[in-house]
C-alpha cells in the first residue's frame, strides 16, 4: 500500500506540473515573427559580429525590426542577402565583397624595434606600454595575433611579425578591422588590386629609420599617376579606387616598393 500510494502521488504531482507548465507556456508565450526563423536559414551561424550584432539570431530579429539593413552579413554573401530582401519585401543593394588588408609590410627583418616586449602576446595589452608597442614605427603591424584570436575563419596568420591575410578563407566580416588596435587592417573591395602597404603618417627621414619598406611621403605616386587616382593625405598616399584602373604606373614610380599589386 505504500508503495501504491507513492506511485499515486508522484503521478499526481506529475500530472499537475504538466498541466502547470501546460497552461504557463500558453498564457506566457513570446510570440516570434514567422519571418524571423526564415531569415535565420539565410544566415551562416557563424556568429562573427561583423553585422554590428551579437549574433545570427540577434542580426535576424533587428532586420524583422527594420533596425538592420539584409546585406549586412559578409559571410552569407550577396544571394543570401537578396533572399532575406524578398523575405522582408524590399530591395536590397547588394555590394561588392570586400577582404581584409594589412597596411603594413614591415616583418621582423625590415621594420626596426625599440625594445624587447615581455608580457601578454596581445597587440591590444602592447599597445598600452610607452610607445605603442616594441617597434620603432608606431603606426605599424604590432604582430601579437588579436586580430588571428578573432577571426572564425582562420583567415589571418602571423608571418615573420606582421598579420598577412588569406584572401581565400576571408570573408570580409570585419571582426579584425574592429580589433585591430592600430588600425592597421581595412576591408577593401576584392576587384580592387592596387593597395599602399604602409600605415605610417609620418615624415620622410623618419619612416626610413624606422622601416626599410615604408612610405617616404615623396608623392612620386600621386603625381605621376595618369588617371589621378592617387591623393595624399597625412604623409600617405590614398588611392581612390573609382578612379584607378590597375596600369602600374604608380608600382613602378615608387622607390620604396610600398605600393602593392594584389593579382
Amino acid at each position: 500500500m505504500e508503495l501504491l500510494l507513492a506511485v499515486v502521488t508522484l503521478g499526481g504531482l506529475g500530472l499537475l506540473f504538466g498541466v502547470v507548465l501546460g497552461y504557463s507556456s500558453k498564457k506566457f508565450a513570446v510570440e516570434v515573427d514567422e519571418r524571423v526563423p526564415l531569415i535565420k536559414e539565410c544566415l551562416p551561424g557563424a556568429n562573427c559580429g561583423g553585422c554590428g550584432y551579437a549574433g545570427c539570431d540577434a542580426y535576424a530579429q533587428a532586420i524583422v525590426d527594420e533596425i538592420a539593413a539584409a546585406n549586412c552579413c559578409a559571410p552569407a554573401g550577396a544571394a543570401a542577402a537578396e533572399k532575406i530582401g524578398e523575405i522582408m519585401g524590399v530591395s536590397v543593394d547588394v555590394e561588392e565583397a570586400k577582404v581584409a588588408f594589412v597596411k603594413c609590410k614591415g616583418t621582423c627583418d625590415k621594420a626596426k624595434e625599440n625594445g624587447s616586449y615581455y608580457g601578454i602576446r596581445s597587440c591590444i595589452d602592447a599597445v598600452n606600454i610607452p610607445g605603442g608597442g616594441s617597434k620603432a614605427c608606431e603606426f605599424g603591424c604590432l604582430g601579437m595575433g588579436s586580430c588571428v584570436q578573432v577571426c572564425k575563419f582562420d583567415a589571418l596568420n602571423i608571418i615573420n611579425d606582421i598579420a598577412v591575410v588569406d584572401e581565400e578563407k576571408c570573408i570580409g566580416c570585419g571582426a579584425c578591422v574592429k580589433t585591430c588596435p592600430k588600425k592597421v587592417i581595412d576591408l577593401i573591395p576584392v576587384s580592387k588590386k592596387v593597395e599602399i602597404g604602409c600605415n605610417s603618417k609620418s615624415k620622410g627621414i623618419e619612416v626610413k629609420n624606422n622601416c626599410s619598406v615604408g612610405c617616404i611621403t615623396c608623392g612620386l605616386c600621386a603625381r605621376n599617376c595618369p588617371e589621378k587616382a592617387i591623393e595624399m593625405v597625412n604623409n600617405l598616399p590614398i588611392i581612390h579606387h573609382e578612379k584607378c584602373v590597375g596600369c602600374g604606373v604608380c608600382l613602378e614610380k615608387c622607390p620604396t616598393h610600398v605600393i602593392i599589386d594584389r593579382k
